[in-house]
């Protein structure tokens, strides 16, 4: 199980409408129980993000890193790394 810091959580609950129509959490709790169940997962770059899309079997073929970061499932955070949240 993954441990969501104070970061992720208080993006996640800025930003959830990029990926949900209806918020999924409120509080900082259950924006963690969310995550864990859906198993987000923190990455340090990037390049990290492409990595995992490939590994997952998304085709991102013709996405520039640019437009990768921009995807609803990506949610940047301030420490530069990158939660991505597959809903």
């Amino acid at each position: 199980m993954y441990e969501y810091d104070e970061e992720c959580l208080q993006v996640f609950l800025e930003n959830q409408s990029q990926l949900f129509d209806e918020p999924v959490a409120e509080t900082p709790e259950e924006a963690e129980a969310f995550l864990e169940e859906c198993m987000a997962v923190v990455v340090d770059s990037i390049e990290e993000v492409a990595a995992f899309f490939r590994e997952e079997g998304i085709d991102m073929e013709d996405m520039s890193m640019e437009e990768l970061e921009e995807a609803s499932e990506v949610f940047a955070l301030p420490s530069g790394k990158y939660l991505i949240v597959e809903g």
